[in-house]
């Protein structure tokens, strides 16, 4: 009997680290990558998708310098991208985490959908709008989690998803939108049902 994805997930665990493509594991199975500017929340997020501490928060933007690999089991893994933005590195380390982020990207068979996150207060800056073009361009499923949901009105929130659904429809067809907090837990089944949709459980 196939695992469902809360059981996977609650037994998510570190895997390794890479800085370059000939580093990540081998290119099998089925994996999900997290992505988004250093400031969304991505590693709250990955954390209480996961119901563990796999991804260092930092109250310092940019920590994630790594693609991190996690192990839901022998097929299935999540992937934390270095997140850009806010990150206080040399220009040339960035140019080199864009490098290796676009041929991570571009190479890797074993990905089926990349988890975008956005401050849903911030939506749509040019780093996510590359990274949905790039997905459209691949026809690669992409979930856009806007994070932080908490922080605005109930209404307001609403509202700020009608809008960024709305242009998604426009711009990026391939792309779905939902509201998220990690504090407030809010939005989390949705999410697991959209990775266990990708990772095939079910």
């Amino acid at each position: 009997m196939m695992p469902s994805i809360e059981t996977l997930c609650q037994q998510a665990s570190f895997l390794t680290s890479a800085t370059q493509l000939g580093e990540c594991p081998s290119d099998s199975g089925l994996e999900v990558a997290f992505a988004g500017r250093s400031n969304a929340g991505k590693s709250s997020a990955l954390n209480v998708l996961t119901h563990a501490r796999l991804a260092r928060t930092s109250k310092t933007p940019g920590r994630t310098r790594l693609l991190n690999f996690f192990r839901l089991d022998d097929e299935r893994r999540l992937v934390d991208l270095p997140g850009y933005g806010y990150a206080k590195v040399s220009l040339s380390l960035k140019q080199h985490w864009q490098q290796h982020l676009e041929a991570y990207l571009g190479g890797r068979q074993s990905l089926v959908g990349m988890v975008l996150l956005m401050d849903i207060r911030h939506p749509l800056t040019d780093f996510d709008r590359m990274l949905l073009n790039w997905s459209g361009a691949c026809n690669m499923p992409l979930h856009v989690l806007l994070t932080k949901a908490d922080k605005l009105s109930f209404g307001a929130a609403k509202t700020a998803l009608f809008k960024v659904s709305s242009q998604l429809k426009q711009e990026f067809p391939n792309a779905r939108v939902q509201l998220f907090s990690a504090p407030a837990r809010q939005g989390i089944e949705q999410a697991q049902s959209v990775l266990a949709d990708w990772l095939r459980l079910g």
